[in-house]
């Protein structure tokens, strides 16, 4: 049995960023770049007005008044055909070409029309340069915009399709299988008879895999049969990462170490100095160059979602390239007393009594079975092992769910 750091340096050890790839941007959300992406153009390509108004000689204004000549209408998606001179202006709107001469733009506020073919303009501190958006200011021709490493948001992927690019290279998300074991599940959709109960870990790893940035594929439930659970492994070994949900403590149908063996994943460790969570399996197969690094997980609810945080999001951050791949943690303030008794560090369910002031009071909890109590967790409180009693404003390390 290791410990929780000794873990973690041995998943950091046989982790590594996936290959690129290229994919559409609109499917890359999340995804780090893994090239630099120049512009393929100006933007603006010319000199645009940032609002409607008129494009003016800005020195026509130097008294802040002035009765110009409109010489034409400028529309955003056409081009000016005139050249403005001293004493005329030209009508423009937001977006649209400034035409050759204007170097200012007044805003439509500013002005009134005067018949049909002047305008009266009354308007301080009209310089060259007033609302006009220079070419080229915000992306230069052959200048990277995107870097590579830079993690895509939707702003990014505007800025991917201001430069042309609806295809882009980047470190994938990984594929996750999920399978859930055990004999005593059932489909979500049905009610459980005797000695049964449904299958809430498979959804609940589906889940946190996708908030954690993988791409999750569901293989269901696999009996404890030997033949089912090699035949659903085989399927999971194809992914990047292989999470399994029961079957590797002790017990007499625990079948998933033995048959992980037969398919020749390579034991990394098993069992670590955790409550919940101590059971935990971690491997590694290597087959004609892909790597799936597979988890196999407690089946006690409490103790797999705590497994999966800590260990499996871990993985998945380091396959996709990500650096920040640890829960955050702070430290808190006691809002109660607490007993706690157990020679392992553990991590216990809390809600915060007040946020803003990091004070947090333990949960109800029945320990790594009682799924509905962490509902209610804001943070795990991190103890470590040992007998302990601690006193209410007594300050304590925590996990931020």
């Amino acid at each position: 049995m290791i410990s929780i750091s000794d873990a973690f340096e041995l998943i950091d050890q046989h982790a590594r960023v996936l290959p690129s790839q290229q994919q559409a941007a609109l499917d890359s959300i999340d995804c780090l770049l893994a090239e630099d992406v120049a512009s393929d153009m100006d933007s603006p390509p010319y000199d645009k007005a940032m609002m409607d108004g008129y494009a003016v000689v800005a020195a026509d204004l130097a008294d802040g008044i002035a009765e110009l000549e409109i010489i034409e209408e400028i529309t955003a998606g056409n081009v000016p055909t005139k050249t403005v001179g001293r004493t005329q202006a030209a009508r423009i709107m937001t977006g649209a070409p400034i035409p050759d001469g204007a170097d200012a733009v007044v805003m439509i506020e500013l002005t009134q029309k005067v018949g049909e073919t002047h305008v009266r303009i009354e308007a301080s501190g009209v310089t060259p340069g007033k609302n006009i958006m220079p070419k080229a200011s915000s992306l230069a021709c052959g200048v990277t915009v995107l870097p590579s490493g830079k993690r895509l948001r939707a702003l990014e992927v505007g800025i991917l399709a201001e430069v042309g690019r609806d295809q882009v290279s980047v470190v994938p998300r990984p594929r996750v299988a999920v399978l859930s074991t055990g004999d005593e599940l059932v489909d979500v959709t049905e009610k459980p008879g005797p000695g049964r109960i449904r299958n809430s870990n498979g959804p609940m790893l589906v889940a946190q895999i996708a908030a954690a940035g993988g791409t999750p594929e569901s293989l269901g439930v696999a009996r404890d049969v030997r033949e089912e659970l090699t035949a659903k492994i085989a399927r999971g070994l194809e992914a990047d990462i292989l999470v399994l949900s029961g079957g590797v403590s002790a017990g007499v149908l625990d079948l998933v170490p033995s048959v992980l063996a037969e398919q020749r994943v390579e034991q990394i460790f098993h069992k670590v100095q955790l409550k919940p969570g101590k059971p935990i399996w971690f491997g590694k197969r290597t087959v004609d160059g892909q790597t799936t690094l597979v988890f196999g997980l407690p089946g006690n609810p409490v103790s797999s979602l705590v497994c999966f945080e800590l260990f499996v999001r871990r993985a998945i951050g380091l396959l996709a390239g990500r650096t920040e791949n640890e829960l955050c943690a702070a430290e808190v303030t006691l809002a109660a007393p607490f007993v706690h008794r157990g020679d392992r560090p553990t991590l216990f369910p809390a809600r915060w009594e007040d946020a803003a002031q990091r004070t947090a009071a333990p949960l109800t909890w029945k320990g790594s079975a009682d799924l509905a109590a962490m509902a209610a967790a804001d943070l795990l409180l991190q103890f470590p092992a040992g007998d302990a009693e601690y006193r209410a404003g007594e300050a304590i390390s925590a996990l931020l769910l």
